[in-house]
């Protein structure tokens, strides 16, 4: 079993040699690890660092953002027969020597993801405000997936080929949230471990105030919960619509009955207001069930391409392979 564990870099020469030196050289199940490190523009020494410690060096000439270093470090790391990924950054924030507890599961067969649970309510240098927001924005993502995890935004995460291949990052901010409410919509089995998190090395770069992370995020939520249960937010909105409609057609026709509909045309009027909206809600919620079904079939032939791309088998195969296996 070949693990890779990958390093999404911008300007880390000065903390990528304490991550390097910490992941381990071997793990019980795992025949072979190799360090991908995604130098995603640094105009610092990070490419050269990696190097010198023997990782595998994919570079951007320019940066791309961090979601676009995931899936480029995916893609490496599949296309070289990579069984499972392990995700970690290159601030030292996560306890590399956790990596066997990580991936377990997932060559005991016990889970397709793993997320390291960081405990946020127990890390020093995160503010009150910071605490609530991780604690709010985790509820949030597991409403949207389905799932139970204490903490959704962690980087420090593990996943299965058989994961990586039916997951499609499509956002640019940041993977984490997108990937976990595709993976529980999806039913991929996901699990969380407990960590704790190594001592503060700098600021974060993927956001320039906690304001913009919010919004960042809540964006990347929003479009992905759209396109996995948009009947929902449909159905919220057209049921109220169409109740709104028919209340004042109900009560016009009860001034009418009692001869006093003359004075009443406006409800009519907003009534039917009412109702055409939540006609073209209903006939939105078609369409868009329509376009999911169309997009379930190209998912389902886009990991096909993957499959037979980075395995050169069929997914009918690669399933069989894997339960004998297993």
């Amino acid at each position: 079993m070949k693990l890779f564990v990958q390093v999404p870099c911008l300007n880390e020469e000065e903390t990528l040699p304490l991550v390097l030196e910490s992941i381990p050289d071997t793990i019980p199940g795992i025949d072979e690890i190799r360090v991908l490190v995604i130098d995603d523009g640094s105009s610092d020494r990070t490419a050269e660092v990696a190097r010198s410690y023997g990782a595998e060096v994919l570079r951007h000439p320019r940066t791309m953002g961090l979601a676009r270093s995931f899936r480029d470090g995916v893609d490496y790391a599949l296309a070289r027969g990579a069984d499972i990924v392990v995700n970690t950054d290159g601030d030292n924030q996560y306890p590399q020597e956790r990596i066997p507890d990580l991936v377990w599961p997932i060559i005991a067969g016990q889970a397709d993801i793993v997320i390291a649970d960081r405990q946020t309510s127990t890390i020093a240098h995160f503010s009150p405000f910071k605490k609530t927001m991780q604690r709010v924005g985790s509820r949030v993502v597991n409403y949207a997936a389905r799932t139970d995890l204490p903490d959704a935004a962690s980087g420090f995460r593990a996943y299965s080929r058989a994961a990586l291949l039916r997951l499609n990052v499509v956002t640019q901010f940041s993977y984490c949230m997108e990937t976990i409410i595709q993976a529980g919509n999806k039913r991929l089995a996901i699990t969380s471990l407990q960590i704790e998190t190594n001592p503060k090395t700098r600021e974060s770069r993927l956001f320039k105030s906690p304001w913009q992370h919010m919004y960042l995020s809540g964006r990347a939520i929003s479009r992905s919960y759209l396109m996995y249960r948009p009947n929902v937010i449909l159905t919220w909105i057209g049921v109220p619509m169409l109740i709104a409609g028919l209340v004042p057609f109900v009560r016009f026709l009860a001034f009418w009955l009692n001869g006093d509909g003359g004075g009443h045309i406006q409800s009519l009027i907003f009534g039917s207001a009412m109702l055409v909206g939540a006609l073209l809600t209903f006939a939105l919620l078609v369409i868009v069930d329509l376009l999911r079904t169309n997009r379930i079939l190209l998912e389902e032939t886009l990991e096909r391409i993957k499959t037979l791309q980075y395995t050169g088998t069929s997914p009918e195969e690669a399933l069989t392979e894997e339960l004998i296996a297993s």
